[in-house]
């Protein structure tokens, strides 16, 4: 597209574009001129194959002769992750999971030519006694979902600019340069009281003016995408789904504080959010709206990439400073914060990618219409990646102050296979668990730090009774103890000692002087470490001794795993159902099962090695864990 040389020719060119995706939104059949079909383009979708099904869905509509009247488009994810790839039909609002490349031919034969839903495609909504649903608006998974920060997820393509202009792209840039001051700017953001999504929640509008009450001179705008946390993809989602949101955020943040330089540290495992920042990037170069004399005035702003290799810690503001810098990626002593001397030890203002997705939409609209959303203290919303034992896995966009247990049971569908929930673990792992007790609190970030969990980036696992939380412990400090990075004592030793000690409980050798030990040592490292990692990775130490002691208990006294997870304190018993078959003792490596043929067997329990190798082959269910 040509470069837009003014903020007036900006905002006809939205009102030229902004139609066509009023009608998609609206599902206005007659003032469309094209029908559409929308696939989710996001990380899982496309390992799943949903860019064969563009190519098949594009194929069969030229056999049917209806190129002139449908096009098929990518976008970003529509959330709904465990039923992917998704395919969704314009105007009809007709919303298709589980999609597979040889499912195009039968969408275009019966519901492009005869008009008629595939109903096989269609989502069954346990809710209404797996009825089939064709809405995703009438779906439980989005009922109670608001979507701010993922508003363009799935609605536009992410790869063409035009379509996030025709969705008030980069107004919110041109109405900052144009007819506000900085002042206004940082003024509307504190008004919001939008808050960082990335973990620690600091008041958004406070850290910008911080930097822009420094003296004039250079300064950076940082945005992290170092979405590090197991089973974390909203930040990823956003820049694969959205990526001109956080580029527009990232200017206006630019302009506020008085600096011309942005960089989006991300991870270099995040290849397809990387693809489509550097095309995003390259088109609002193109479009006027990025670099120099952007929109005609004379405010210059340009974006580099920079990719970290995978440390969990550079997710921390100083170490991925330190990183960007070329230095060893580990935290500064913080004797003064970033907003002050930060990147090259120039102010430099840092949020990550769900914060600056907000942004665009809070100038726009308003910081009133932001605080309508969630609490007091927590205005807005907050994006979750529900995963675990849950039906619905997916990603999730939420008032704050939504409970805990509207996200299990309504969004999250409840729990699969009939078991019962046993806790929640919200904020990475670095986040506490949190048992039934807790189901009704509201998530913000001073309800969840009261319980003894946080906010986080985002994370949000749910674990049912079949899950041993001395060994989900357990698995969450291996991960911190892999990840430190070894600068101050507290967290690259003291969390060692954590480990061992889980690991001696587990192994069925813990005492109850053990558990004394690991509340004490926990609460001296979240005090002395130096960074955030450090202070947050004894949470789930904390939170599984304070929520499920009596599980400590039976691992140090009774020297049983009551979910018989904790291999070492397991025993495999050969039931009266065994049926003298044999097979059992030709697969066990360490020879221990005896018998005769077509009599019972019996385990040597002195020689088992608790592989499970004879639960597998047992076709007769006869053999069992104690």
């Amino acid at each position: 597209m040509s470069t837009i040389k003014s903020f007036d020719e900006l905002k006809n060119l939205v009102t030229e574009l902004k139609p066509i995706l009023d009608m998609r939104e609206n599902h206005n059949r007659n003032n469309l001129s094209k029908r559409e079909i929308l696939v989710c383009g996001g990380t899982g979708c496309t390992s799943a194959d949903s860019l064969q099904i563009i190519e098949n869905l594009r194929s069969e509509i030229k056999s049917a002769g209806l190129e002139n009247e449908v096009e098929v488009h990518l976008t970003g994810c529509f959330g709904f992750c465990a039923k992917g790839p998704i395919a969704k039909v314009f105007p009809d609002n007709v919303f298709y999971v589980q999609v597979t490349p040889d499912d195009a031919k039968e969408i275009v034969t019966e519901h492009l030519v005869n008009h008629k839903v595939v109903e096989r495609l269609l989502f069954e909504e346990p809710s209404l006694g797996h009825k089939k649903v064709e809405k995703h608006d009438d779906m439980s998974f989005y009922k109670k979902q608001s979507r701010v920060a993922l508003r363009n997820c799935g609605h536009i393509n992410p790869e063409d600019v035009n379509e996030y202009i025709g969705c008030d792209g980069y107004v919110a840039l041109g109405k900052c340069i144009s007819e506000l001051s900085p002042e206004e700017v940082i003024s509307e953001i504190k008004a919001s009281g939008l808050r960082g999504r990335g973990g620690a929640g600091f008041p958004t509008g406070v850290k910008w003016e911080s930097s822009a009450q420094t003296p004039p001179g250079q300064k950076y705008v940082v945005c992290n995408a170092d979405e590090g946390d197991p089973g974390a993809f909203m930040d990823r989602s956003i820049l694969e789904g959205d990526p001109h949101s956080v580029l527009e955020a990232m200017a206006v943040c630019g302009y506020a504080i008085g600096a011309d330089t942005g960089y989006i540290y991300i991870r270099a495992e995040y290849p397809l959010a990387i693809e489509r920042l550097k095309i995003a990037i390259s088109q609002a170069e193109n479009a006027g709206v990025l670099g120099k004399n952007i929109l005609g005035t004379d405010f210059n702003f340009n974006i580099e990439l920079k990719y970290g290799a995978g440390a969990f810690v550079c997710g921390e503001g100083t170490a991925l400073i330190n990183s960007i810098e070329g230095k060893r990626g580990e935290p500064r002593m913080k004797t003064f914060s970033s907003s002050k001397r930060g990147l090259w030890d120039v102010p430099t203002c840092l949020n990550n990618v769900e914060t600056f997705a907000n942004i665009p939409a809070i100038i726009n609209k308003g910081a009133s219409w932001f605080t309508e959303y969630g609490t007091e203290d927590s205005p807005g919303t907050k994006v979750f990646a529900l995963g675990g034992k849950i039906n619905n896995v997916g990603l999730v966009e939420v008032p704050m102050g939504t409970t805990l247990r509207e996200i299990v049971y309504e969004i999250g569908g409840g729990i699969p296979e009939g078991r019962s929930f046993k806790a929640v673990q919200t904020g990475g792992p670095s986040g506490g668990c949190i048992s039934s007790k807790n189901l009704d609190t509201p998530i913000d970030f001073k309800s969840l730090g009261a319980i003894g969990s946080m906010m986080g980036s985002g994370g949000m696992l749910v674990l049912d009774d079949s899950d041993c939380m001395v060994n989900i412990c357990k698995f969450f400090l291996e991960f911190t103890v892999e990840e430190s990075c070894g600068k101050c004592t507290p967290c690259r030793i003291g969390n060692k000692r954590l480990l061992e000690m889980l690991q001696k409980i587990t192994d069925g050798k813990g005492t109850l002087k053990d558990l004394d030990d690991l509340r004490e040592l926990a609460t001296t490292i979240k005090s002395t470490s130096l960074c955030g990692l450090g202070k947050c990775a004894p949470n789930p130490v904390l939170s599984t001794l304070n929520n499920f002691y009596d599980e400590y208990l039976a691992h140090v006294v009774d020297k049983k795993c009551p979910s018989g997870k904790c291999q070492s304190l397991l025993s495999f018993v050969i039931t009266d159902a065994c049926k003298g078959c044999t097979k059992c003792s030709k697969i066990c490596p360490a020879g221990c099962i005896t018998g005769n043929v077509k009599e019972k067997h019996t385990i040597d329990t002195t020689k088992c090695l608790k592989c499970g190798a004879c639960l597998d082959s047992c076709k007769f269910k006869a053999i069992i864990k104690q």
